[in-house]
């Protein structure tokens, strides 16, 4: 571990983004943010990001002691972001259309990543967010009036898909869909008098009517479209955001991801994991070998299954190690987000993560909670507000693999750039813990330099109370204390 050398209030998260030189202004609708018009500051603002393999959009996303609502920072100079109009300080409101502001930071960081090479954003400037904020207003009311694009699988009957086509005479791209009611597209999901924007994953741009035809008839007897109706493409296109479709409503779709929540038991939980090539070509964990009667027998895994998170957090583009470490960090129990191999292969061929498309709740924090086996968890109407984490660490060759940070001034540290594949990732420490107690001590008004004198103290091994910013506000607000046990409501 080592001090910044400039200490901020804020906590960077890991989800970093860099100056993409390829991509150029295309977005007329948008500017530079300096020539942005004052009048518009309190408004909403929509962004279509567009980068290349191994590129970043040209930002960090980040959640800031002391400050509410998921906050962009560090716009790289000449960067997508910038280009694009995207302002140090800004919120951002939605993710690819989802309402995000109420939404986990964990959950956003891992919906924009799971977005790929393109990501829609809507944002507010971060004074206006302020000012709503303390007037207690519903953001989501800020903004304007529409719907998510869908997207649905249609698989034809005797009387065929369902819908008809009519276009313009002599224009390419611009292609309306008429439902036949109760049929295969209408069960689908698919409204009638939609536009057509993609034909199983590609763009219908440039298509013309017989074109489109033929595209049809090579289908078979299954396609995937995604369509949008009038009032919200015309939205989208007086924004100068292209429609894209990561930001679709998938609530039709029949390929869904399942959550499997198992106990370990006497021989284990019961599966093997191996990392092989997937149907995108690309490296993934798939499970197999289940045995019969064990807990992963019971949860439902099915052989060739792909995993897509472990107590919530995503797995992809992981290594097998890496995944392998949080599964036993996770103790006797873990939840595994999976996918089976037809849901793997459609979304592989439609070029999207699966996790696009996931509501995976709340992770598990891959330690033990602090209370123990504790029946008792505060709450607030009714639903719990989440636990302290008591995490013990032996160190490693590299150290713990943290790093703490402060705010200037003001006691209390919190924990800051977890390495990846490190001792403290291991046993589930997360960017932003607020650190309660250092070896069974409460350091919560103690100085940055009080803290890191007991951690190196601490000689090889370390047992921190941490906790996360909102779990923390949550008991502050209910007049509870953090320790090593959890109090009863």
């Amino acid at each position: 571990m080592k001090e910044k050398q400039r200490l901020e209030d804020t906590k960077e998260l890991t989800l970093k983004f860099e100056f993409n030189p390829k991509d150029g202004i295309d977005n007329p609708a948008l500017s530079l943010a300096e020539d942005s018009d004052t009048e518009d500051a309190g408004k909403p603002r929509f962004y279509l990001l567009t980068k290349g393999d191994g590129e970043s959009f040209g930002f960090c996303l980040r959640e800031e002691v002391g400050y509410k609502g998921h906050i962009i920072r560090q716009v790289a100079c000449g960067g997508m972001a910038q280009r694009r109009g995207l302002q140090d300080g800004d919120r951002i409101l939605e993710v690819n259309g989802e309402y995000v502001d109420n939404m986990e930071h964990f959950r956003v960081a891992q919906k924009i990543k799971a977005s790929g090479n393109q990501v829609a954003v809507t944002v507010l400037d971060g004074n206006a967010y302020e000012v709503a904020k303390a007037l207690d207003k519903n953001l989501a009311e800020l903004l304007p009036g529409h719907t998510r694009p869908r997207l649905c699988h249609v698989v034809k009957d005797k009387s065929g898909f369902g819908f008809r086509v009519s276009a313009p005479e002599g224009v390419k791209g611009t292609f309306r869909l008429s439902v036949t009611s109760n049929g295969p597209a209408d069960k689908a999901g698919v409204p009638s008098d939609s536009w057509l924007l993609e034909l199983n994953g590609a763009s219908v741009r440039n298509y013309t009517y017989a074109l489109l035809t033929r595209k049809l008839k090579q289908s078979g007897s299954k396609v995937t479209l995604l369509v949008i109706d009038a009032k919200s493409e015309e939205f989208y296109r007086l924004q100068g955001v292209r429609v894209i479709a990561a930001m679709a409503d998938a609530a039709t779709l029949p390929f869904k991801a399942r959550k499997l929540h198992m106990v370990k038991g006497p021989d284990g939980y019961g599966f093997l994991l191996k990392e092989e090539r997937g149907s995108s070509g690309r490296m993934g964990q798939f499970l197999c070998e289940m045995d019969t009667g064990l807990p992963a027998d019971r949860a439902g895994m099915r052989d060739g299954d792909r995993l897509l998170a472990v107590n919530g957090e995503g797995v992809e583009g992981l290594c097998h190690q890496e995944v392998v470490d949080m599964i036993r960090a996770s103790g006797n129990q873990v939840t595994l987000l999976v996918i089976d191999p037809d849901g793997d292969k459609f979304y592989s061929s439609m070029g999207l993560s699966p996790l696009l498309f996931c509501e995976d709740g709340h992770p598990s924090s891959g330690t033990h909670t602090a209370s123990g086996s504790h029946p008792s968890m505060p709450q607030r109407n009714g639903t719990p507000i989440g636990t302290p984490r008591l995490c013990h660490l032996d160190m490693g060759l590299e150290g713990y693999g943290f790093q703490l940070q402060t705010i200037t001034d003001k006691p209390g540290v919190f924990i800051t750039q977890v390495a990846r594949g490190s001792v403290g990732k291991g046993v589930g420490l997360k960017e932003g813990d607020v650190v309660i107690e250092v070896n069974g001590s409460n350091v919560e008004q103690e100085s940055y330099k009080e803290v890191l004198g007991r951690i190196k103290e601490s000689s090889q091994q370390l047992t921190l109370l941490g906790v996360e910013q909102e779990v923390l506000r949550s008991y502050r607000e209910m007049g509870l204390a953090i320790t090593a046990v959890v109090p009863e409501g």
